[in-house]
């Protein structure tokens, strides 16, 4: 398929899943800093852990970065221990908060105002954070147009053969990010739809006759467009 026809396409398939499944509403936070701490604590786990771990520390009024650096470490980690890898994590949350401090005195919303590229560059920067972490930050907590790419997207893709099996998370992202308007809304909820399909139906065991995207059409396979 040629790049000029990939956006009708994937809107056809956003517009397929958001008439079967509904709006999504995701990310659940209630600032930019808990959809951070979030997208940080959910490496690896499931969601549910990590709800488990931010009322932890709503509990222990640990939800603000100032509050994170001052926390006995040992505290720290039991909160964030039902996301797992909490060592790490709590490493994590420490350095992103650190530099937050650091380079911006605290102040989230100008770390966050600024333009997409440099803001993408410098999350990937932090030790912890990722593309999936750094595009989630970019999408749900500064409201910037980064598509964010996990494993359902990947294996939803590959397996109507819209994409390689062995796509990479970069060259999958341009694959949206080129071909789909800039539009915040359009990013958080085509994301959150897709992992609502994995969880519903791209399973282990697929259920794709239940699978809205098992009645849409099958098309050749996406152009991608090779990172550099």
């Amino acid at each position: 398929m040629k790049g000029g026809r990939r956006g009708p396409f994937l809107l056809d398939v956003f517009h397929t899943l958001l008439a079967a499944l509904g709006p999504q509403g995701w990310w659940p936070a209630e600032t930019p800093f808990e959809v951070i701490v979030g997208a940080i604590l959910t490496q690896n786990t499931a969601w549910k852990n990590v709800t488990h771990a931010i009322r932890r520390l709503k509990e222990h009024d640990l939800l603000e970065p100032e509050k994170i650096l001052e926390a006995d470490l040992e505290t720290l980690q039991r909160c964030v221990q039902p996301a797992g890898f909490f060592n790490q994590k709590s490493r994590y949350l420490v350095t992103f908060c650190r530099h937050l401090l650091s380079r911006y005195g605290g102040n989230l919303s100008l770390f966050l105002s600024q333009d997409l590229d440099p803001l993408r560059k410098e999350l990937l920067s932090l030790r912890g954070i990722g593309a999936e972490t750094a595009d989630s930050i970019l999408l749900y907590a500064a409201g910037k147009p980064s598509f964010v790419v996990d494993a359902y997207t990947r294996r939803i893709f590959s397996a109507h053969g819209w994409v390689p099996p062995t796509i990479g998370y970069e060259a999958l992202r341009q694959v949206f990010m080129d071909a789909l308007p800039p539009d915040v809304y359009l990013f958080q909820e085509f994301h959150a739809l897709l992992v609502r399909v994995g969880h519903l139906f791209c399973r282990r065991t697929p259920r794709c006759r239940e699978c809205p995207l098992e009645r849409h059409p099958r098309e050749q396979s996406l152009e991608v467009r090779r990172s550099t």
